[in-house]
């Protein structure tokens, strides 16, 4: 019976999701990444130390300069001062108007009353002069110089003490020039050292990509050997050592591909050379079961062990048989448009699980395009596997897997029993392993393993969850393929 029924809530995230989550999350930086900022750090560090090694030096290069020139003029103008300031009648505030000049000239004559005359009273008068040049010059008749801001502006200031004449010479310079000079070749650095970073990076990537080339073929290589193409190997390179490393790849592909060949080589022939014994003894105990009747209370119960076993040992016979073809790639995928639960509750009736239900979640894709020997044996060792250690599979689900980013449909059995342990839940998906749940009972410990292979087969991947109402979710996400 197949139900339609709508989510009233989001479906939790399965584990395998949440774990690919974490690795993403947890994943190391790569070689290739930590290389470019190795090479853009190493730009910056050293373009910003050479840009402010050679901005201090431009700059005490410039304030020197400009420190020299408006000292040689200062003490031009004074001596010119001091050579006026000898005639008789003369008109101070005419003497240092007509004082020849870039900066600002303040005159001040002694007593009494002390006098200061300006060119400019407005930018450059007695009030704005530097305590330390005033008294300087004024009190000790000394001559001296200082940077001092005047009106916001940086100007340097020289004072020239003019004894002869009972006079002092001052006059402000402005250093707004020097300023922006050094504003224009502090721009010109920032951008030679962002430059000089962006090129040390793209350097990086590309000396990183080239180097890293060799090693990401072979992690390409290892990785199509890990996932079953045993024919993959390395082309000859053309560096003495990348060479090496190439040949050592191929030789070890190659004992590892014989090795696997003969293991699967081994494992088919143990199953088929058991198949013969195996079918006489299972006739013969059969033969034995027929005829129960006639023996001994003891004897039924040794008769009933044996059958049991034997009949495990053939099951798993069979499993081995179909593990060894699926190692060794003798089986295709035969995929086709088939209609999911359809096919389910077919196989479901099949297996004696008629009476489960089967329920579409809304937003699921019900026509998939699948190999439908495959889905039957994922379908039928999880309805068997519920029934042997879950007390019973409860229902047949198929939901909507959004978490993928191709259309995917998840094939959902639940069961109502003890669940799996947290640590158990990646283990019982290998060959021969048995949860703590399945202790004691018949089982051969392959059912799983074959439902991961089958699923893997899909393209999709097999994984078990808790179910909010107690017991677990085997749950098989499955490509919905070209339908």
């Amino acid at each position: 019976m197949i139900h339609a029924v709508t989510p009233t809530s989001e479906r939790i995230s399965h584990t395998g999701e949440v774990t690919r989550t974490k690795r993403r999350l947890l994943r190391p930086t790569s070689l290739r990444t930590r290389v470019t900022l190795f090479f853009s750090i190493a730009g910056l560090l050293t373009s910003t130390a050479l840009a402010l090694v050679t901005y201090f030096i431009a700059r005490s290069y410039l304030v020197q300069q400009r420190e020299q020139s408006a000292k040689s003029q200062a003490y031009t103008n004074a001596r010119s001062v001091s050579d006026r300031l000898s005639q008789k009648d003369i008109n101070y505030s005419t003497l240092i108007s007509v004082i020849p000049t870039e900066g600002l000239g303040l005159l001040h004559v002694g007593g009494p009353p002390d006098r200061f005359f300006s060119q400019n009273s407005l930018q450059f008068n007695q009030s704005q002069l530097p305590p330390d040049i005033y008294t300087l010059v004024l009190t000790q008749g000394q001559s001296g110089y200082q940077i001092h801001q005047i009106g916001g502006s940086p100007f340097f200031v020289v004072g020239v003490s003019i004894p002869g004449a009972n006079a002092a010479y001052f006059e402000a310079f402005s250093l707004n020039g020097v300023q922006n000079n050094l504003r224009l070749i502090a721009t010109a650095l920032a951008i030679g050292a962002i430059s000089t970073t962006l090129f040390g990076a793209g350097l990086g990537w590309w000396a990183s990509r080239r180097l890293l080339r060799p090693l990401s073929r072979v992690s390409n290589a290892a990785g199509q050997l890990a996932s079953g193409s045993l024919d993959t190997r390395l082309p000859p390179e053309s560096d003495r050592e990348l060479d090496r490393l190439a040949t050592s790849f191929n030789e070890m592909a190659d004992a590892v591909q014989a090795r696997i060949q003969r293991e699967v080589r081994f494992s088919s022939d143990v199953s088929h050379e058991l198949r013969s014994p195996i079918t006489a003894l299972t006739a013969a105990v059969e033969v034995l079961d027929a005829r129960r009747a006639d023996l001994p209370d003891r004897t039924q119960q040794a008769l009933d062990v044996v059958t049991s076993q034997v009949r495990r040992f053939d099951q798993m016979v069979l499993d081995l048989l179909e593990l060894s073809r699926l190692d060794a790639g003798a089986t295709d995928n035969h995929a086709e448009a088939i209609s999911l639960p359809d096919l389910l509750r077919r196989i479901a009736q099949r297996y004696g699980f008629g009476d489960v239900p089967i329920e579409v979640v809304a937003g699921a894709s019900t026509i998939v395009s699948v190999d439908k020997r495959r889905i039957e044996r994922i379908a039928a060792n999880l309805l068997d596997n519920a029934k042997q250690h879950g007390g019973g599979p409860t229902r047949i689900v198929i939901e909507p897997n959004r978490l993928e980013r191709v259309p995917t449909v998840n094939l959902v059995v639940e069961d109502g029993g003890p669940g799996v342990a947290m640590s158990e839940r990646t283990r019982i998906f290998e060959r021969f392993t048995r949860g703590s749940a399945s202790r004691g009972r018949v089982g051969t410990g392959l059912g799983l393993a074959l439902v991961a292979e089958h699923a893997q087969s899909h393209g999709g991947v097999a994984w078990v969850e808790d179910r909010r109402e107690g017991g677990s979710r085997f749950i098989v996400s499955l490509p919905v393929g070209d339908v």
